[in-house]
């Protein structure tokens, strides 16, 4: 594969020295890119001697007439002739130009016009590390998709200890490997139904109860299993998103139309995943009329709506074959309890806990932190991720019950 690896600057830009050098050792070519900044601490013959390639230190590369069309958009080659971007060390300076589109140099310039996956190490004093401003930029990053390998825990440069040091070599190198293996086609043959979104039980003709649920879980769920070769059915409530290409999408908009749809196209799946946040209750009766707006105070009688997930619970645990049942829990208080909770009452294989009402996690946004408890007792807590990384966590899992279950099936 062809990887940049852009170095900025920071006492960290020696160690990207011994990256370079672990990548062309595992048969990638590599291009450094140096900011300024990262001249200060390290030179460009060492990069030079190590990946046999010019190194990119400048825009402009020439001050020669002749030179200047072909070096002003060297940017631009780069980014469409490369693979993968890494950026080891990264500093609060490079991962702020990223989060918000500034490009006044080589890196931050070739950066907006990069379209492959991109893994950013960084390293800092720890009190930049846990800034508010810094802790923002690392959530936008995390959002797009790209992979962030988190500082360690360590003595720094500047005397203090706490979390700001690049991580282990290996890690960085690990996460580059594991972007670089061919797509998985390991969910080939499986037929994924998914529930995504919220549900809107009306009230009268402009008015609905629901919840804050943007789908966003349930459509990286889409994309992962499309990804890794699996048909995909997604039962959608309204949200703002476009579906993955080759799903099936059937949009819906009340859990009752959830409960009919999911029930309608049950028989293919082999892996039901109810991800969706479904309204827990409806209005018991619906106005035709828009209901006016006056002084008095008014009540709201409301109905419980289908427990989808438990007719699911039923329907499968009938049924021999193997076909798995993933539930999703969103709980403000006793994470554990009610996941295994949930597992048990509702008879599902694996239950997707999660803690709701976070600032940085949860409903609206594109990162989340989950803990999945499994049908064979494990509580596995997952670290905070993009909603894509999650997904194909939760895949993972899914694949590990899937083959328990074919032995099971088997004996």
């Amino acid at each position: 594969m062809r990887i940049v690896l852009g170095v900025s600057g920071g006492i960290a830009a020696y160690k990207a020295a011994e990256i370079a050098r672990a990548l062309v050792q595992n048969g990638h070519e590599v291009q450094v890119v140096l900011t300024r900044a990262a001249e200060e601490f390290i030179r460009p013959l060492t990069f030079a001697s190590l990946t046999g390639r010019k190194v990119i230190t400048d825009l402009f590369g020439s001050d020669s007439p002749e030179a200047t069309l072909s070096s002003s958009i060297e940017h631009i080659g780069v980014a469409q002739e490369h693979d993968l971007l890494l950026v080891a060390p990264a500093t609060a300076n490079v991962i702020g130009k990223f989060a918000l589109g500034i490009a006044d140099d080589f890196l931050s310039t070739m950066y907006l016009a990069f379209r492959g996956p991109v893994v950013l190490a960084p390293a800092m004093n720890n009190n930049m590390w846990e800034h508010p401003a810094v802790r923002t930029n690392i959530e936008t990053l995390r959002g797009r998709g790209h992979t962030i390998v988190d500082p360690g825990d360590g003595f720094l440069a500047c005397g203090t200890y706490g979390p700001g040091r690049l991580a282990e070599l290996d890690k960085i190198v690990a996460a580059v490997e594991l972007i670089c293996q061919p797509p998985l086609k390991d969910l080939d043959g499986e037929t994924v139904l998914i529930t995504a979104g919220p549900t809107q039980e009306p009230l009268d003709p402009v008015r609905y109860l629901s919840n804050r649920s943007s789908g966003k879980m349930g459509y990286a769920l889409a994309q992962a299993a499309i990804d890794r070769g699996a048909r995909v059915i997604l039962i959608s409530g309204p949200v703002g998103l476009n579906a993955p290409a080759g799903t099936e999408v059937i949009h819906i908009r009340t859990a009752a139309e959830m409960r009919d749809a999911v029930f309608a196209n049950l028989e293919p799946a082999t892996v039901v995943i109810k991800c969706a946040a479904v309204a827990d209750f409806r209005p018991s009766v619906e106005s035709r009329q828009k209901i006016k707006k006056t002084s008095a105070r008014i009540s709201l009688e409301l109905d419980p709506t289908p427990d989808i997930l438990a007719e699911l619970g039923v329907a499968l645990g009938k049924q021999a074959g193997g076909r798995l049942l993933i539930g999703f829990a969103a709980e403000t208080e006793n994470l554990e309890h009610e996941a295994r909770r949930k597992l048990e009452t509702k008879n599902c294989d694996m239950v997707v806990a999660n803690l709701v009402g976070q600032a940085e996690t949860g409903f609206e946004s594109d990162v989340n932190e989950v803990a999945l408890a499994l049908r064979t007792g494990e509580f596995i807590p997952l670290p905070k991720a993009s909603k894509r990384e999650i997904a194909d966590q939760i895949l993972n899992q899914i694949l590990k019950l899937r083959r328990a279950v074919s032995v099971t099936y088997e004996s």
